[in-house]
């Protein structure tokens, strides 16, 4: 590891209000953004160029700088077919076209799929493969369309009937889909247990080769459920796996989530519990900043 990880939240865990959370971003001492949703009232994808031209300007007023345009892009449930799951996100992808270069972001974030059908098959890529053989294409062209104006994609595992709910799926779909250094992953640690894969060291050495962000949130287990939950009371080895990625240095910004799982008293979603997030990261990972 040659210098420092940086660290970042979701734009919109920083407060609702786009400059004011901005503003919070400044007072964690967090130096690049994640752009998802709460900007301006709309999100990302949505964003029209003037708008963000008023969303560049603000943030460059303030020295920061976009590491990650987190758009819902192919998010939809491949069962609705071709044409139908296209139009899901063709107007979005549009605007990301014409918005990316004006927000000048590190990497853009496409969703993995989802499948109404999940339960019914163990091997997504082999599925995808024989049922949806369009998917994969649909892929390539928004990748090569972002890559053609200079930006990087990342695919990030998304929950609720995702396609990418194993490590062997997501190394097959990225070797079916082909795309060299074009496109890479975002490893959601919490997100892929949510969909049924503890996260453990095994699991990150066989991302590794593919792994270009990591997003980060707790999550406990207690009494047969998950509770939401800080990183420093999680379940799963944080301490293991972060210091894996520093080791190895394959996620230049580290990303905080808002925790999956049930209500619980010592975690509510607020500006202090994200805080509390951010300082442990600090405190104990040498690494990190």
């Amino acid at each position: 590891m040659s210098s420092k990880v940086k660290l970042t939240i979701l734009n919109s865990m920083a407060g609702r209000d786009f400059e004011q959370a901005l503003d919070q971003h400044l007072a964690w001492g967090l130096s690049v953004l994640d752009l998802k949703d709460a900007i301006y009232g709309k999100t990302v994808d949505d964003l029209l160029p003037q708008e963000a031209e008023q969303v560049a300007k603000a943030i460059t007023a303030r020295g920061l700088t976009v590491e990650t345009l987190s758009t819902g892009i192919f998010h939809a449930d491949i069962e609705q077919g071709e044409a139908a799951f296209r139009a899901c996100f063709s107007d979005k992808l549009a605007h990301i076209l014409q918005t990316a270069p004006i927000l000048q972001p590190r990497n853009v974030r496409l969703l993995s799929a989802t499948s109404s059908k999940r339960a019914e098959f163990a091997d997504s890529a082999a599925y995808i493969s024989r049922q949806h053989s369009w998917l994969l294409p649909l892929y390539r062209e928004a990748i090569d369309q972002l890559h053609e104006i200079g930006f990087r994609v990342v695919i990030e595992n998304e929950v609720n009937q995702s396609i990418f709910s194993k490590p062997q799926e997501i190394v097959d779909f990225f070797r079916l889909l082909d795309c060299g250094d074009k496109a890479g992953f975002t490893w959601d640690i919490a997100n892929l247990w949510e969909e049924g894969t503890f996260p453990s060291l095994d699991v990150y050495a066989h991302l590794k080769p593919l792994i270009r962000l990591v997003h980060l949130k707790g999550g406990q287990r207690s009494d047969g459920q998950r509770l939401a939950s800080s990183l420093e009371d999680a379940s799963w080895p944080v301490k293991e796996i972060i210091s894996a990625v520093l080791r190895d240095g394959v996620s230049p910004v580290i990303c905080i989530n808002p925790s999956h799982g049930a209500k619980n008293p010592a975690y509510n979603h607020t500006l202090a519990d994200y805080e509390r997030d951010i300082l442990y990261l600090r405190r104990e990972f040498e690494g990190i900043e």
